[in-house]
């Protein structure tokens, strides 16, 4: 799949991902070795953006199954379709009946249908999710479990057969080996702690925010027509408001939003009134937004008052008024 840690790198870079030593490294071990990787750390650190970058600079399919709470085997691995048995059954409805015409009682009928269950428990009838379509693909394919932590700790465990051995087990069927193991990312964004036994299965990587001579290699990689000086001024300052005590950090995501917003605004600098115009685009909660405009200097508050303020020094409505009192008093 790669022939060192550096064509990694580039084939990473191909795809527009920036990647460091380490996190090459533990790809390339993982391809080697079919072991999964779990990588952990804050949203928008580009976690799933690897898994996809990992399917295009491979030319491999990418399968997602994104986890939530109360996922279950039958949403990630499999399901009867009912339906289309049904209709089989119907459709054979005379041939069933002429099999169980030589029984003599139910035990005997009972005996018999048992004995023909593989015809309406077997592939055919299977609804494939994206764990059995990983085991199937013609080709190794890159699995994606995004999320994880996400779902509960009965899901990790009915994975771990998945993780060690890259198999399944359907009690119709029997057990199911992949013929090519597919490439297996899990991510966390670390909402629970994740079991042991899961972690023993996979190569850890731990994704963090970037430094900023790494998250400007992004920004001028993601969105080229920025200029120098300003995408230099952007970085700098999302690197600074990650220091803050916010809800929600702005992620990697969200400073290529804030660069292509400025693109298309045509700025030339990060002016104040320019930050509280688009603050929005980076903080996605209200208290969020105040706390980078008072920390940048930037008092929105009271930019929208003298935005709003008369030349008279008068509200609206009270010039209004004298106007309507002044027309009045001189028709009078």
């Amino acid at each position: 799949m790669f022939r060192s840690i550096e064509d990694v790198r580039e084939r990473l870079a191909e795809q527009s991902y920036v990647s460091d030593n380490r996190l090459a490294t533990v790809v390339f071990l993982a391809t080697r070795l079919n072991k999964p990787i779990l990588i952990e750390g804050p949203a928008g650190v580009g976690k799933t953006e690897l898994a996809k970058s990992l399917a295009g600079a491979t030319g491999r399919d990418l399968i997602r199954l994104q986890c939530y709470e109360g996922l279950d085997e039958a949403k990630a691995l499999y399901e009867w379709e009912y339906s289309k048995q049904l209709l089989y059954t119907q459709v054979l409805r005379e041939k069933i009946g002429q099999t169980l015409a030589p029984t003599e009682d139910l035990r005997e009928a009972a005996e018999v249908l048992r004995g023909q269950e593989d015809i309406f428990f077997s592939e055919n009838f299977l609804v494939e999710r994206p764990i059995l379509q990983a085991v199937h693909a013609d080709e190794r394919a890159v699995l994606l479990l995004d999320e994880i932590d996400r779902a509960d700790e009965e899901f990790e465990a009915f994975l771990l057969e998945f993780l060690s051995d890259y198999q399944v087990s359907i009690p119709e069927i029997g057990t199911v080996k992949a013929k090519h193991p597919p490439v297996v990312i899990l991510t966390s964004n670390r909402t629970r702690e994740l079991s042991e036994a899961l972690k023993r299965r996979c190569l850890h990587l731990q994704l963090d925010y970037p430094n900023g001579e790494v998250e400007l290699q992004i920004v001028r990689m993601k969105a080229p027509d920025i200029g120098d000086e300003l995408a230099g001024e952007l970085v700098r300052t999302i690197q600074d408001l990650r220091t803050l005590d916010l809800r929600k950090a702005p992620s990697i995501g969200e400073t290529l939003d804030w660069a292509q917003s400025l693109v298309v605004l045509n700025a030339p600098k990060l002016s104040k009134e320019l930050i509280e115009s688009t603050i929005s685009v980076i903080a996605k909660y209200d208290r969020d937004a105040q706390k980078m405009l008072d920390h940048l200097g930037v008092n929105a508050k009271e930019s929208r008052d003298l935005g709003q303020k008369e030349p008279t020094g008068e509200r609206p409505e009270e010039a209004m008024y004298e106007m309507h009192r002044s027309v009045h008093k001189h028709a009078h």
